[in-house]
């Protein structure tokens, strides 16, 4: 070791959960110390992990990377990576699809980023759910059927969601949908370089092999009333999406023939039918649908010698579709994004953004539209612009900063709005369904609605308003009254579930003849020093023992780069999977906030011994250490060592 390198000092390294100066007495409800003892003993606390409560679908991020850090056993004769599809199926039935493209909003929420990165909760996702195709695994089959018939209309994330949880609680599930494929954005939003066509169709043949029936080409409204419906099904759940796109706001845009949605770019696209643009394109927007319509535009290239049937408003809009021979002879497009933002607080995924510009996108942030200048003909032949800066959400445009940017094609990539014709009585106006908090439409008995057209947003947060609709009609169904949600509403952990698998369920309770009982720790009725506070608290770093943690570098998946040279033509999927041992080590990163992982700590540094493994008969997840209060001091070393916060100290005796 060299002499600089021995004189370095190490960075991030050390945790201290008392600083210097932390001498003074805490709140006085915490003053109950007298020397190293008090009248506190250890309480087993679970609550909620934050990646968890930060994934819209409800997914048990935790639970899952406990099975594949090894921590949660399967059942005899169960691989580990089927053990953890089972859980995170139980919220989220696409694990494959979602693990390439959701912006994974729980890895932001990961309180390893405190330490030094957060665990790759997408990247495992990603393996498990592959893996799972690639066995062929299929889900439980139902239990008894409860005779109830439910209309889902919409084949999107929200609709395929609902009918995947309606259905394994016994349903009977007939899917409506427009368009002849199932998947909604899935399928008609997404690029099949991100969502590869043979992963969705696998993840949607799974739900519908469950018993879904389809009706596929029929458009709820025009080809069967909404009446006829409400007489033949005991519920309904609207999940039919936004796939009508929003112009932009500034003349020169409505009618013009060469400007459109990046909806219907996208879907086009992906429809098969546009495999070429012409000339240059601009596209207008910031989020990740604008990247995927630049994207695609640089992948399809520009059309060298066009037809006027060639013309990418006349595909996009059904008049014509483009001859593969026809668009062989094409070239590199020139592509152009702007955005009112900076490039860097545009709200697209950070990656996505960066590919695009490796591909060859032009981003310019920080300007606006103002006009689209036109031709002789009537077709859009520039698009005016100024630079702006943002007052919160809104543009204020930068005098005399005006331009025009020449172009063929003008796509509006800025948001989207349900298409309700035949449905306007379900319309609030604003091309959306209102919902309440349960995602019932208000006014409509039997009705209920999720996904895009209650509140455009991600994949997952459709596909966890699917989950928590399919609960809602059972509890309809059931004539339970319900007017709430948890606070923190997902797919929790549940003690009593995972004591049953171990065989150490809980007695039935009998109450004692002549009175009640004091001192219940030798009874097997009832769970003892354990509280369940997931449905309303999220745990947060500053309650962890951050101090255990080593540093680890994640393992990040290999991510295929495209240049822009190479991009044109270039359908290739670009993130690579982790392998089994990365992903093992991703488990063993998880800090498992809010949850014991057996780390020993309590058990290792209890001076009284008070603390010990719980016998291996009587142990199961959550159930790995007990406490003897006979020899208990209430000295908190247990609370100040433990890693995930799930030791706490309540008053005892």
């Amino acid at each position: 070791m060299d002499a600089k390198t021995a004189d370095a000092k190490p960075t991030g390294l050390t945790f201290r959960r008392y600083k210097d100066g932390d001498h003074k007495h805490r709140p006085w409800q915490e003053e109950i110390f007298q020397a190293g003892w008090s009248h506190k003993c250890p309480t087993y606390v679970h609550r909620t992990a934050p990646c968890q409560a930060s994934c819209p679908s409800g997914h048990d991020i935790r639970g899952w990377l406990a099975i594949a850090r090894g921590q949660d056993k399967p059942a005899q004769g169960t691989v580990w990576q089927e053990h953890a599809f089972r859980r995170m199926t139980s919220a989220n039935p696409f694990p494959s699809v979602m693990g390439r493209v959701c912006p994974a909003p729980c890895e932001d929420g990961c309180n390893r980023n405190e330490v030094e990165d957060h665990v790759g909760i997408n990247a495992v996702e990603h393996y498990v759910g592959d893996w799972a195709l690639n066995q062929g695994l299929t889900f439980e089959a139902p239990g008894a059927e409860s005779g109830k018939r439910i209309a889902v209309i919409g084949g999107g994330p929200a609709g395929l969601s609902a009918a995947f949880h309606l259905r394994r609680r016994g349903h009977a599930v007939v899917l409506f949908e427009e368009k002849p494929e199932l998947g909604g954005m899935m399928r008609y939003g997404i690029p099949g370089y991100r969502t590869p066509r043979d992963v969705l169709d696998g993840e949607i043949k799974r739900i519908l092999d469950l018993g879904v029936e389809v009706r596929a080409g029929v458009r709820v409204g025009r080809d069967v009333p909404v009446a006829q419906l409400e007489a033949e099904f005991d519920a309904i759940f609207w999940g039919i999406g936004t796939h009508e796109g929003r112009g932009l706001p500034v003349p020169g845009w409505k009618d013009t023939p060469n400007c459109v949605s990046g909806v219907g770019f996208l879907r086009a696209f992906n429809e098969g039918r546009l495999k070429g643009v012409t000339g240059k394109v601009i596209v207008v927007g910031g989020g990740d649908t604008s990247i995927d319509v630049a994207s695609v535009a640089r992948r399809i290239g520009h059309i060298q010698h066009a037809h006027e049937k060639d013309r990418p408003e006349n595909v996009i809009f059904g008049q014509t579709a483009h001859d593969v021979a026809d668009s062989a002879a094409r070239g590199g497009a020139e592509v152009m994004l702007t955005s009112l933002f900076p490039v860097e607080k545009m709200t697209a995924a950070e990656q996505e953004v960066n590919d695009a510009k490796r591909e060859g996108v032009d981003i310019r942030g920080s300007v606006m539209p103002l006009e689209v200048v036109k031709g002789p003909d009537g077709r859009a032949v520039a698009l005016k612009l100024c630079k702006c800066e943002m007052d919160g959400q809104v543009p204020r445009p930068v005098a005399g900063t005006e331009f025009e940017v020449e172009c063929d094609l003008i796509v509006a990539a800025i948001g989207q709005k349900g298409d309700m014709d035949g449905l306007e009585a379900f319309d609030n106006g604003k091309g959306f369904i209102n919902a309440d908090k349960l995602l019932r439409v208000p006014g409509k008995p039997k009705h209920f609605v999720g996904g895009d057209i209650v509140r455009p947003h991600l994949l997952t947060t459709a596909i966890g308003h699917g989950r928590i609709a399919a609960e809602s009609i059972e509890h309809f169904l059931a004539g339970v009254e319900d007017d709430r949600r948890p606070r923190v509403d997902v797919v929790h952990f549940d003690l009593i579930d995972r004591m049953n698998v171990a065989g150490i369920a809980p007695e039935p309770f009998t109450p004692d003849q002549g009175g009640g009982r004091r001192g219940t720790s030798e009874a097997r009725f009832a769970v003892h020093n354990y509280e369940d506070r997931g449905k309303h608290e999220v745990i947060t770093h500053e309650e962890l023992f951050l101090g255990h943690f080593l540093h680890t570098p994640r393992n990040v998946r290999s991510h295929v780069e495209i240049g822009a040279e190479e991009v044109l033509g270039n359908f290739q999927e670009r993130l690579v999977p982790l392998t089994e041992e990365q992903v093992v080590v991703e488990g063993k990163r998880c800090m498992s906030c809010g949850m014991c992982f057996e780390c020993d700590n309590c058990v290792i540094f209890c001076p009284q011994d008070a603390v010990s493994r719980t016998p291996k008969a009587a142990r199961a997840t959550g159930r790995y250490v007990q406490t003897d209060y006979t020899k208990c001091i209430g000295c908190h070393v247990c609370n100040d060592v433990c890693p995930t916060g799930y030791i706490q100290m309540g008053l005892g005796e």
